[in-house]
């Protein structure tokens, strides 16, 4: 979701507990320390791709409510080979639009509007890939 604001993720380091994924993920990415509170659900995003020989990507997506219990929000963040984010902001909901967002925040700001998770797969027929970086304007 290059150049949107996104939810911190990545990928299992190896037998990785997803869990432990989860919490390490979301302290590379914003220097913030959590703990679990809840698993939310898991739903997938299904958008036009363009790698290889593939024409189609499906993210699929695992969401927690976390709780936050120390560090510090980092603006910019060590950049290393895998590292996909360039350091965490924290935004007013109605900031945050289709237009600047990747899915998973629209499924967050969601939830945090609603109290109800949508672990609907959303197919998009067509994926605006940015040439900038998202502006919450």
């Amino acid at each position: 979701y290059r150049h949107r604001f996104d939810l911190p993720g990545g990928s299992l380091d190896g037998p990785e507990p997803l869990e432990h994924d989860v919490l390490r993920e979301f302290t590379e990415e914003t220097g913030l320390t959590a703990t679990i509170d809840q698993q939310l659900g898991a739903t997938s995003f299904i958008y036009p791709w363009k790698y290889q020989h593939w024409t189609i990507n499906q993210h699929i997506c695992v969401f927690y409510a976390l709780s936050i219990n120390g560090g510090k929000l980092e603006t910019s963040v060590a950049q290393f080979m895998g590292q996909d984010s360039l350091g965490a902001c924290a935004l007013p909901l109605d900031t945050l639009t289709w237009a600047n967002a990747s899915p998973l925040v629209m499924f967050a700001k969601a939830f945090l509007t609603t109290g109800q998770p949508e672990l609907t797969t959303k197919t998009f027929s067509n994926w605006e890939v940015l040439k900038e970086a998202a502006n919450p304007s």
